[in-house]
């Protein structure tokens, strides 16, 4: 719990010359009696790009505080135009408003500042040489970025947590390593179980067992017949054509017996013995060299 809560923040003089000072109404609630200063500071973004450019504008202690409601005045100075790019002067940046105790910052307030000359002809041509008594600031104070932080202030009760809180019903629990996939694993069993159980109740269709029956044999039983067919004719013709031709019988046996002298010839090549050295005799083996 914050022991001090930023009420409302009003700015005045807005919009204002660029050179001119910042003006903010502050409003805040404190909760308890505090022992120390609230630190209020205003910072000026000089480039988008960098924080080189960053301004302290100013700085102011309040206190002592009371208990209740209460409102001050800051006012801080106005950026160092040196400090910010030229090319950063004109355009749209950022200042911070923030409040610390004992130098931890327990609220952040941002808003967007649009720099631009006092008239349409230079805005639309800007000068080389930036004239910075034409510059007019505004500060668009109807859209703030707050940010608040929890602190330790006085007391150690309101410190924040810097640990978790205990959880003892953790230890209790399996670790989370060990259920890790157990549900999945699980579904896909019962997944399984289920597919197996639909695929046994599921009826047997007798019709697709004789279509598949019948599918098997009776092309066997066709194919077969054919050939058998096939054969038989064709020995018919054979019979027929050796009817016919009596002189093919003749050549035939004449040929039988050329084949006959040819095979006794054969015969007799193979029992002669190979003279030593001559073709029939196998080569001699050459030595195998060993690596």
């Amino acid at each position: 719990m914050s022991i001090v809560s930023l009420l409302n923040v009003n700015i005045l003089d807005n919009p204002a010359p660029f050179s001119s000072k910042f003006r903010f109404e502050i409003t805040f609630e404190c909760l308890e009696q505090l022992s120390k200063d609230l630190e209020w500071k205003l910072t000026y973004v000089g480039s988008a790009t960098s924080s080189e450019h960053d301004q302290e504008l100013d700085s102011l202690l309040v206190g002592p505080i009371p208990v209740g409601v209460n409102k001050f005045e800051f006012i801080a100075d106005p950026p160092n135009p040196t400090r910010i790019p030229t090319s950063e002067l004109l355009g749209v940046t950022v200042i911070l408003l923030t409040g610390a105790y004992d130098g931890r910052e327990f609220i952040r307030v941002g808003y967007y500042v649009s720099n631009e000359y006092d008239n349409e002809e230079m805005n639309n041509e800007p000068p080389k040489q930036p004239q910075l008594d034409r510059i007019v600031k505004n500060v668009l104070a109807e859209k703030p970025r707050v940010t608040r932080f929890a602190i330790k202030w006085d007391s150690e009760e309101s410190a924040p947590a810097e640990f978790p809180p205990d959880q003892p019903e953790a230890d209790i629990n399996p670790a989370d390593g060990d259920q890790y996939g157990l549900e999945e694993e699980e579904e896909e069993e019962e997944e399984a179980v289920e597919a197996v159980a639909e695929a046994e109740a599921a009826p047997r269709d007798p019709d697709a067992m004789e279509e598949d029956t019948e599918m098997g044999g009776v092309p066997a039983a066709e194919g077969k017949d054919e050939e058998e067919e096939s054969a038989a004719e064709g020995s018919e013709d054979i019979e027929e054509s050796s009817e016919e031709e009596p002189e093919d019988e003749e050549e035939g046996a004449e040929g039988a017996e050329g084949a006959e002298e040819d095979e006794n010839m054969a015969m007799d090549h193979e029992a002669a013995p190979a003279a030593p050295g001559g073709v029939g005799q196998p080569p001699a083996q050459q030595p195998v060299a060993q690596h």
